[in-house]
């Protein structure tokens, strides 16, 4: 089922959302947050995960 206009927004703002915790993570040492690794890495993946939710549903078969 395609996303509607506003499902899209809301997804590209929770990217932009997960990608500045991103950034601000990489200016706290690593030592002072416990699982820093693995917090970068579900960073990582939830931006992946919802980056290819918006390729999927703008192919060339939607409208």
């Amino acid at each position: 089922m395609a996303l509607t206009r506003a499902e899209k927004e809301r997804i590209a703002d929770s990217r932009l959302k997960i990608q500045s915790v991103a950034d601000s993570l990489k200016k706290v040492d690593p030592k002072k947050l416990q699982d820093f690794e693995e917090i970068q890495t579900c960073l990582e993946d939830a931006d992946k995960s919802l980056l290819e939710t918006l390729r999927s549903d703008s192919g060339p078969n939607r409208h």
